[in-house]
């Protein structure tokens, strides 16, 4: 797993409208990016989540974040998932496990399900380095929604 102050390791994958995105793209207009991975789409949990941070978009764009959800859900479920809730960040599929591989968040089982991603949050800044990260072990723990804000924000002064 990718420690603070290590580079976060890049990758491509595509959006709900299958368009091809990667972190070097995102990190290249000058923007801390916030990466929210997030185990399964149209749970109870990840749905309050995702919704959570909706609603909190207006204090991340003011610490001039770039949000983004992961999850191993195909681009087709995400696009009715960001349709549904309405939300105004991208979400990205990693449908193949290879992105939660590289950050070592791989959920072993959930209820049965095999190699979902572990509820995380990775603040990487502009230069691609990791400036905070939250990972739960526990499917149901959402991540401290404050401290994500006031992370963003750090990062956004250090300029």
């Amino acid at each position: 797993m990718p420690e603070v102050g290590e580079k976060a390791p890049d990758f491509k994958l595509y959006d709900q409208d299958f368009n091809q995105v990667s972190l070097s793209d995102l990190l290249g207009k000058g923007k801390p990016v916030i990466l929210v991975f997030f185990p399964a789409a149209f749970s109870p949990v990840c749905t309050n989540e995702v919704c959570a941070f909706r609603d909190r978009m207006a204090l991340l764009e003011k610490a001039n974040a770039t949000v983004v959800g992961i999850s191993v859900d195909s681009p087709w479920v995400l696009k009715e998932f960001k349709e549904k809730y309405r939300l105004p960040f991208p979400l990205l599929s990693d449908y193949n496990r290879e992105v939660i591989e590289k950050y070592g968040i791989v959920q072993e089982e959930i209820l049965g399900l095999r190699r979902l991603a572990k509820r995380s949050v990775f603040i990487i800044k502009p230069d691609g380095t990791i400036a905070w990260k939250w990972v739960s072990d526990d499917p149901r723990v959402e991540p401290d929604y404050e401290e994500v804000i006031r992370k963003a924000e750090e990062v956004a002064k250090e300029k």
